[in-house]
């Protein structure tokens, strides 16, 4: 972030008009070796475009896109004309700040100007003495306290103190009125009761604005000598109102205040009892922003300009944040709002206002005078058209591989439903019935499946989906909606699709397709707002083709006529196809849009071991998929009676064939299919059973489950690998522009030791002298290596575990690149081949379009594999690979060959990959292998290997 130094403000220049002053600000940055000198059009270019006066005496010049080609380096200087320079014909600046910005930088400046004008300062910046007291007057703030509806909660569940206060740091992070880290100030043991069940706690650190979050539990609980059930919630920053908070706290010591509080259940009237500011129950439409750099002043100048031809009063909130008048450019400004945020405008009722809402929000849509490409799918509306897809489908053509097994059948295609709904209300407490029924029948239908479905992972889904419904934030939230006068479906919806978009950005896939959960038992809710009636299944086996299927569609269809699913995205770990393998169903998902336009009932022919599928297949084509399939039945018959058989090739060549493991009741099961070790335990999965982080005492207990299950047996574990955007409800984390890039794995808990030394602790303490390894996720220096294996060692010395191994997971490529150097201190290493094939690629493996491209087999990804197997095994270190690429039939026979030591994979694939293994050669997979490296392509790797071992 841009910082304000005495060294960047030029005191005491002059100019006769805005030309004159327009080049001195450019032989500033020149000076300064900012720019070259032919930036200076680019000023001239942008005042031509929209003059950049901002207010209070002050203008913020900066160049047009074309003229970034002449930036050498982002910076920002200032400079003071005393005897003023007239602007645009009406207006005098005293200041201008000139901005050199290669992107979107210069609006960090931005909101520290624009919240210094929220008070009157053109007369200091005029007669100003020195650019200390320049820098003085613009990062100055008014005393403030923030006191707002929306930092108010109210029948949260809650089980001790904790849930407490992590609600109140929810609300206050959520309006970035403090900063990651606060919750850590709020110490349980500072907590002052007010009165009988009201209790306050107080924070410095980590704050921006002063602020009050005020959070009611719909029970009361015992705390130290009392009970608490409201528990208010102050962020002090060195700008906080005194009086304002006194006058709040002298209100709360009154007795009455204490019986209407537990009166209230409606964060409305709780706001209106403690005088915080409320949400006006104004019309309002809303609109994600498409401006490529945001609202800044251009943009924005023309959203006042058209805003200010409306006598009624006009609002506006970011994301969901506080509403300040759309009438004022530096209020606009300081919201600092970004590309792809939602703007909510409010109208005052029975103005002129209400009618220009529908203009607004047109004018948002087409840019402001900015050319853009509307975000189509965040936009709300009554109606969204069908895509058409153009593109032909060939035969043979693949997706990914998600169910095993061959199937065949007319086939059934189910377009994606579009509802149609109005997009207000005409009765709030009407919507809201609606809604209420509409709950209760879709709670009814998924208990009715609960009870006849047999299969555990589907219980365990339609349980989950049932928890979605019960969550009070999630009924809170749709009720703000409604309390807008928005309609039921179009608020359900509007929430629902603002959760599973917060989910898909997850940087963890496996949690990331649990998108589709929400968009599933949100469209269930929908479908019943909307009466619409579902598909009727056909009577004969099929093929059911589908955008996506839902866990429940699934598992509501005859399994009986269901051949095959064909789906156009999705990925091999999402809940339809984790549901579709209980069911054995063969399943291919990702297969893109254009499976939706076969034509109905023509025959579909799906491979879900290869992802291939043909459309119209020849009756030659059918019987030879029959006997296929016989055969394969019978392979996996027999290679499931030698499972417990090592996998040794031909040559006495022996690989360990491991399990990875995410839930711990999982352990036995892995044991079964022939598991020699547990080569991934994701303790993650362990972290996310848990309302509020495990303690030593608990984890140790699930880990020392997995051990006494394995009876000597091997077990890795890779420590905690979460972030990016809310990855654990306790564990808030700054919302990431890209989770993938951002603070995860090994880079969260290093920054959270604390957590780190627990989880190993407990490793550690459980293990008994048992076979444990130990791997860090997702390092990429070796700084970070030693920085995590240096908090190990600390725990070692009060906890010793003799039979331990250390090492790390190889997912990111520099990891790669350096394993010769890592290879010396690490006593292992495991291959994430999932992430470094997407890191190396640079393809994200959900993407719905270029997911099928993200093939570990790709030659670039078997050369970092050959690279790291020969640095660790020139130190005597073995190597494993616990990616999808180690149970791929194609993939198995390269990375023997590579010289992989361990292959871990999903339980139910052991005894297949031990069974194909004793047939290899260990000899001629060194030759495949080394042939593979000079391949060009992912595909020329598997036509070679399919050529050469069939």
């Amino acid at each position: 972030m841009f910082v304000l130094e005495p060294q960047h403000v030029h005191m005491n220049q002059s100019a006769k008009d805005k030309a004159e002053a327009l080049e001195c600000l450019a032989n500033i940055l020149v000076q300064d070796q900012l720019v070259k000198a032919d930036y200076l059009s680019g000023l001239h270019a942008r005042e031509a475009q929209s003059a950049t006066y901002l207010g209070q005496g002050i203008a913020i010049p900066h160049g047009t896109p074309q003229s970034r080609e002449f930036i050498l380096e982002t910076g920002i200087r200032l400079a003071h004309f005393p005897k003023g320079v007239v602007w645009d014909g009406e207006n005098t600046v005293y200041l201008a700040v000139v901005i050199a910005a290669k992107s979107d930088e210069h609006l960090q400046v931005l909101q520290i100007l624009t919240r210094a004008l929220s008070q009157d300062v053109s007369d200091q910046v005029q007669h100003a003495k020195n650019a200390a007291q320049i820098i003085e007057i613009l990062q100055a703030q008014p005393e403030t306290l923030v006191l707002h509806e929306n930092l108010i909660e109210t029948q949260i569940q809650v089980t001790d103190i904790d849930d407490f206060l992590w609600s109140a740091n929810k609300l206050l992070k959520q309006q970035k009125l403090v900063e990651a880290g606060f919750i850590s100030q709020l110490d349980p043991k500072n907590l002052i009761q007010i009165q009988d069940t009201l209790w306050s706690i107080s924070a410095k650190n980590y704050v921006s604005q002063s602020a009050v979050s005020i959070v009611k539990a719909d029970q009361t609980i015992d705390f130290k000598n009392g009970q608490i059930q409201t528990l208010i919630c102050i962020a002090q920053h060195e700008q906080l109102d005194y009086q304002q908070l006194q006058r709040l706290l002298d209100l709360l010591f009154q007795p009455q205040i204490q019986q209407q509080l537990n009166d209230q259940h409606n964060r409305q009237d709780i706001a209106k009892l403690v005088g915080a500011e409320t949400i006006p129950d104004w019309p309002s439409q809303r609109i994600v922003l498409a401006n490529a750099h945001g609202l800044h002043a251009r943009p924005a100048t023309q959203l006042v300009n058209i805003t200010k031809t409306y006598q009624g009063e006009i609002r506006v909130a970011v994301d969901d944040g506080q509403f300040i008048s759309a009438k004022s450019l530096t209020k606009l400004l300081a919201m600092g709002c970004k590309y792809g945020q939602t703007l909510t405008f409010i109208a005052e009722p029975d103005t002129d206002a209400v009618e220009g809402l529908s203009k607004i929000i047109q004018a948002v849509q087409q840019g402001l005078g900015e050319e853009v490409e509307a975000i189509e799918h965040k936009i709300d509306s009554q109606q969204t058209n069908t895509l058409e897809f153009e593109e032909e489908i060939t035969t043979p053509t693949t997706g990914i591989p998600a169910s095993t097994g061959l199937a065949f059948g007319p086939a059934h295609v189910i377009k994606p439903k579009h509802f149609q709904y109005e997009r207000f209300g005409n009765n709030v407490k009407a919507e809201k019935e609606k809604l209420e029924i509409a709950l209760h029948s879709v709670k009814n239908t998924l208990h009715q499946l609960i009870a006849k479905t047999e299969a555990n992972e589907i219980k365990q889904i339609f349980m989950a989906h049932l928890e979605m419904l019960d969550d009070p934030d999630l009924i809170q939230q749709v009720h703000q909606s409604l309390n807008q006068n928005l309609s039921a479906p179009a608020a359900w919806h509007q929430y629902i699709e603002k959760a599973a978009q917060a989910q898909a950005a997850l940087p963890d896939r496996l949690l990331a397709e649990r998108a589709a959960d929400l968009r599933d038992i949100g469209d269930k809710v929908l479908a019943v707002l909307c009466n619409e009636v579902a598909a009727q299944e056909p009577e004969q086996p099929y093929i059911l083709i589908m955008h996506d299927v839902g866990p429940s569609d699934v598992a509501r269809l005859n399994k009986d006529r269901v051949a095959g699913i064909l789906t156009a995205v999705g990925g091999a770990s999402a809940h339809s196809a984790i549901v579709a393998r209980a069911l054995g169903i063969p399943a291919i998902v990702g297969a893109s849009d254009a499976v939706l336009n076969i034509t109905p009932h023509t025959t579909v022919l799906i491979n879900g071991d290869t992802g291939a599928f043909e459309i119209n297949p020849s009756q030659a084509q059918i019987d030879d998929a029959i006997q296929e399939r016989e055969l394969q039945q019978q392979r996996r018959h027999e290679a499931e009676q030698h499972c417990h058989e090592p996998a040794i090739t031909l040559d006495q060549h022996q690989v360990e064939v491991a399990a990875n493991l995410g839930k711990i009741l999982d352990t036995e099961k892995a044991v079964n299919y022939g598991a020699e070790a547990i080569g991934l335990l994701r303790t993650e999965l362990v972290f996310m059973a848990h309302r509020q982080a495990p303690d030593e005492d608990v984890q140790e207990k699930e880990y020392r489950h997995v051990l006494d299950t394995l009876a000597g047996r091997p077990l890795v574990v890779r420590t905690l690998d979460v972030g990016g955007d809310k990855p654990l409800p306790y564990l808030p984390i700054d919302a990431e522009e890209n989770p993938f890039l951002g603070v995860r794995g090994i880079r969260l808990t290093l920054r959270k030791p604390q957590l780190l030394r627990q989880q190993l602790t407990a490793l550690v303490r459980a293990a008994d002298d048992r076979p444990l390894r130990i791997m860090f996720p997702m390092v990429g220096r070796i700084e970070e290596w030693r920085a995590a294996k240096a908090i190990l060692d600390e725990v070692l010395l009060k906890h010793p575990c003799p039979n331990l191994e250390v090492g790390i997971m190889i997912e990111v490529p520099s990891a790669a690149l350096i394993a010769p150097l890592l290879a010396k201190e690490v006593d292992f290493f495991s291959i994430g081949t999932n992430d470094l094939t997407q890191y190396t690629l640079a393809i994200d493996r959900g993407h719905p379009v270029l997911s099928g491209e993200a093939d570990g087999l790709h030659p670039s990804i078997l050369m970092l594999i050959d690279q790291t197997v020969r640095a660790a095994h020139a130190q005597q270190k073995w190597v494993g690979v616990c990616g999808e690429l180690a149970a791929d039939p194609k993939a198995v026979p390269v990375l023997l060959g590579l010289g992989v030591d361990e292959l871990s994979m999903s339980a139910s694939s052991i005894p297949l990959v031990k069974a194909q293994i004793r047939q290899l050669n260990f000899a001629d997979c060194q030759q495949l292998a080394q042939q593979a490296l000079k391949c060009e392509s992912a595909f020329a790797v598997r036509s070679f290997v399919e050529q050469t071992h069939g």
